[in-house]
């Protein structure tokens, strides 16, 4: 290969350039980002970096003297691949041909239908919606999260130490129900309550309300007025001076239709990243893999499979998937919330029981593992690094 594009510019776009000169990619290395940022480090958004702790600089995911010998082009959205001329088009009108092309656009936040342009709205999922938040958050008030995620959650976390009033709405009678399941979701999602933030389960928005402005209308990107409450459909209203929206993201992948790429929650990919086009490997949020241990794909939205995985997605690009795709160790996070640590490793849904096997749910200490037919699927900690490290590496090597 004489050129290989990656597309994205985050945490996985960057390992999958480091992997590529580590297993001995020498040619043209051309990385694209839709964002005129340097690779950073997404995790601290919501917890330090929003508190004002950390400052930009300390997010950089690139040693000072690292050089991957590569083209950057930062503030460049790709709109479209050409599978013919193998070629990735931008918006401003470039084309960057390429040999192999390794897709790692990420994943957007969700927004809220009838929020544009209401000001103290906010989504973070980048550098600037954090800017923009940290900022809003500066000023105190009455914070509403809607939705109780772990996103949100730790937005909810940061701004109950800076002093706002919280509240987090959740659609769900059970937040983090979906990843933990309904009961250590509960006791993981109690911690708002420990703190006094009003947990709002069960109930959904209608919409948000505001001092809207009279007048002709709003220009496109325009503001027209500021939220001043949070409208659920019991027909209650949450007064807010900020709104944080945190329902979940959706993968970057318009860019690919038509392109020949099979979509299907994200970019379908095989066990080794490949996709239904020769030469084309995808990695990240964006990128739906196939998982040989539950029988099917999986889009798998965490820093350690952002990392971890482009190293057997480039092997497969660079031998034309020749290799062996080896088995990914399960898929691993973890979350800050008001100073408990949150681990978590393996699938929660495959499991058809749990059981607390050390510490005590009323102190928030706890390590529970999850089982199916009696085996080891999944494990949670918190507050206990050294047991969930233990049983994490077991969950790995049963796996493996």
């Amino acid at each position: 290969m004489r050129t290989v594009a990656v597309v994205g510019a985050s945490l996985a776009g960057l390992s999958a350039a480091r992997s590529l000169r580590r297993q001995g990619y020498d040619g043209r290395l051309v990385v694209i980002g839709d964002e005129l940022h340097r690779p950073y480090d997404r995790p601290p958004l919501s917890k330090e970096f929003l508190a004002g702790t950390l400052g930009e600089a300390d997010l950089s995911l690139e040693a000072d003297d690292e050089d991957l010998r590569a083209e950057w082009l930062l503030g460049a959205r790709a709109t479209g691949l050409d599978r013919v001329g193998r070629a990735v088009r931008l918006a401003d009108g470039r084309e960057v041909r390429a040999d192999g092309i390794v897709i790692a656009t990420g994943a957007a936040a969700r927004t809220l239908p009838g929020s544009e342009g209401l000001a103290g709205v906010h989504t973070l999922r980048t550098l600037d919606d954090a800017r923009a938040l940290r900022d809003e958050l500066a000023r105190g008030g009455r914070l509403v999260v809607i939705g109780g995620g772990f996103i949100g959650a730790e937005v909810a976390s940061t701004a109950y130490a800076l002093g706002l009033d919280v509240t987090v709405v959740e659609a769900a009678p059970t937040p983090l129900a979906g990843p933990l399941g309904a009961t250590m979701g509960g006791i993981v999602s109690a911690l708002h309550e420990d703190h006094g933030v009003r947990l709002l389960c069960g109930v959904g928005v209608k919409g948000l309300s505001g001092d809207e402005r009279s007048g002709t209308g709003v220009p496109p990107g325009g503001v027209r007025g500021r939220v001043e409450a949070v409208l659920l459909e019991d027909g209650r209203g949450v007064p807010a001076d900020i709104v944080v929206v945190g329902v979940g993201a959706r993968p970057c992948v318009e860019w690919l239709e038509g392109s020949g790429v099979e979509l299907d929650n994200g970019v379908k990919c095989g066990a080794d990243g490949r996709t239904s086009l020769a030469g084309v490997v995808a990695v990240g949020d964006c990128a739906n893999w196939y998982d040989a241990r539950a029988g099917a794909h999986r889009r798998v939205e965490h820093w350690t499979g952002a990392r971890e995985r482009p190293d057997a997605a480039i092997a497969a690009l660079l031998a034309g998937g020749a290799v062996e795709p080896g088995v990914p160790r399960p898929p691993y996070f973890w979350s800050d919330q008001y100073g408990v640590k949150i681990q978590f490793a393996g699938h929660a849904a495959a499991a058809d029981s749990v059981t607390i096997e050390a510490g005590v749910a009323d102190d928030r200490d706890v390590l529970a593992v999850y089982r199916r037919a009696g085996v080891p699927v999944a494990v949670l900690g918190m507050n206990q690094p050294r047991l969930f490290t233990r049983w994490r590496k077991q969950l790995a090597a049963a796996s493996s």
